[in-house]
């Protein structure tokens, strides 16, 4: 369990470390949403069975002129339902100068779910997996 703990911090730290790196680097423009774009829930895993809250999510397209003049369209990797955006919201964006498709909106959960949920995973089980092993071991 601390292992399988272990691994999931490291996994949350590495996508932390991403989005470090992506938000220092960035610039910065103001962008406005064009469109919301309905998905649905990917069910490749383990479990296919439909669950009441796994209807199709909003992302949000979002269309923003980078700093060079060039107008850039983008789909935020962040979804969700009901949608967090409407359309003709305007919105800040960070993209990254030398690739300008690679944007995102600026906001917590774009750029800081993943690390969060991995990393919280990770702090879980091996918070459990600690508090068994000591137990365990003062028991013996």
């Amino acid at each position: 369990m601390i292992a399988f703990g272990g691994l999931f911090l490291v996994i949350g730290l590495v996508f932390a470390g991403v989005s470090v790196s992506f938000v220092a680097d960035a610039k910065h423009a103001r962008g406005t949403v064009v469109a919301l774009e309905w998905r649905d829930a990917d069910h490749s895993g383990v479990s296919r069975r439909r669950r009441v809250d796994d209807g199709p999510a909003a992302y949000p397209v979002v269309e923003f002129t980078a700093a060079d003049g060039t107008r850039r369209t983008f789909r935020d990797s962040t979804g969700s339902s009901p949608p967090a955006y409407e359309r003709g919201e305007r919105v800040e964006v960070l993209y990254k100068a030398d690739s300008p498709g690679d944007a995102r909106i600026d906001s917590f959960l774009s750029l800081w779910l993943l690390p969060l949920v991995f990393g919280g995973i990770g702090l879980l089980f091996a918070g459990i997996g600690t508090v068994v092993a000591l137990v365990t071991r003062r028991r013996s």
